[in-house]
């Protein structure tokens, strides 16, 4: 019989934290001999600091964060590490309806491109007036939400450090904030951008996926010297997860159900749902995203800690003038555990041989060689200039 191991896991109340409900829900926790206490968190900051200090043992943490922790970039310096991605995709850009009226008036077509130009001659004529720039906020500095919404700017021709005003806000407050006039548009996960969309509060006129696809988010965090001192619980943790995230892929309605509940995330069902029932209006036109852009919680190898992700994550910093390491590769190996994730999920699953995607992107589903059989990716394109 296992002894139970008890963990303390802090989390950020948004819709790419069903694996963790799930595993508390339908039992993967305790089946792996784990007794789960999860603690809710409002910023990013907090949660980071609550790991750091070991208030928590472990937390889905945003993926460049972990690696800017570890960096000692913006905060103290604590080597940081993961062996088990939440999942992949799950953010948008949601713009106020002003701000929206005017992309409109100005797009000459529907597409992500076609209002990166739109946002350009906004831009230049609100400078050209004299008019403050737009604000436009983000959940920190360090994630996936600020690059892809930095990239959707370059695109734009825009330089994000001075064309526009970037802030940073708590998740749960992008969608007041936008109400109440305070920001132009924000980038942030669900449920937050179908709530403003459901609302009125906004648009959602892009999707993440649209600016890269399948592209990493959370990954579960914990330091290194719980790792080594804990590899059982840390093992068992990894198991339990994996086994959630599958599931929650397999019975998506029923797990959102459970989500909605107050002791989760205390937002109605059919709001955390739009995007998985395409009930969530996109774009200048309104015609609802694809179920495809959001969450994949498991498939495509979603909870691989793909080392070529950290990497890619390094030169976003980099590009960004957020800080530079030259030996990316060693560091992203000492932050992404590929070996103790292929230790611990190992008999549950196909994976993959290698540990870095290659270079190459993909407009559709492709494969990479596994064990014990291949394993099936999906597209990765990032967003380009028309």
């Amino acid at each position: 019989m296992k002894q139970t191991q008890r963990v303390r896991i802090g989390y950020m109340p948004l819709t790419d934290s069903l694996p963790l409900v799930v595993a508390q829900q339908a039992g993967y926790f305790a089946d792996e001999g784990l007794e789960v206490e999860l603690q809710p968190e409002w910023s990013w900051a907090s949660l980071r600091d609550r790991l750091l200090v070991g208030q928590v043992n472990a937390a889905p943490m945003l993926a460049p964060m972990l690696l800017s922790t570890s960096l000692g970039l913006g905060c103290i310096k604590k080597p940081l590490a993961t062996a088990f991605s939440m999942g992949v995709n799950g953010n948008g850009v949601t713009v106020s309806p002003m701000l929206y009226h005017g992309l409109c008036a100005l797009a000459s077509g529907p597409s992500p491109q076609d209002m990166a130009v739109a946002l350009n001659k906004l831009v230049a004529a609100r400078a050209s007036a004299g008019d403050a720039p737009l604000v436009l906020a983000v959940v920190f500095p360090f994630s996936c939400h600020a690059y892809q919404l930095r990239h959707w700017l370059a695109v734009a021709g825009l330089d994000p450090d001075h064309d526009v005003k970037l802030v940073v806000l708590p998740p749960s407050q992008m969608v007041d904030h936008l109400r109440l006039g305070h920001i132009d548009g924000f980038c942030v996960g669900e449920p937050w951008n179908s709530l403003a969309a459901l609302t009125g509060a906004g648009h959602c006129i892009l999707s993440g996926y649209q600016i890269w696809e399948n592209a990493p988010e959370k990954v579960l965090a914990v330091t290194r010297e719980w790792a080594a001192a804990h590899p059982d619980t840390h093992r068992a943790l990894l198991r339990a997860l994996y086994r959630a995230a599958a599931h929650a892929d397999e019975h998506l309605q029923a797990c959102l159900e459970w989500l909605a509940h107050p002791a989760w995330l205390g937002v109605p069902a059919e709001v955390i749902g739009a995007p998985f029932s395409q009930r969530l209006p996109g774009g200048l036109t309104g015609q609802p995203f694809p179920r495809h852009h959001f969450h994949v919680f498991s498939a495509y190898q979603a909870n691989f800690p793909w080392r070529s992700d950290a990497e890619f994550l390094l030169g976003e910093m980099q590009r960004w003038r957020q800080g530079r390491i030259e030996e990316k590769s060693t560091f992203a190996a000492q932050c992404y555990r590929t070996d103790l994730y292929r230790d611990a999920v190992g008999d549950l699953t196909n994976l993959p041989e290698v540990d870095h995607k290659p270079a190459e992107r993909h407009a559709g589903q492709w494969r990479l060689p596994g064990d014990p059989a291949s394993v099936e990716l999906g597209p990765d394109r990032l967003l380009q200039v028309e």
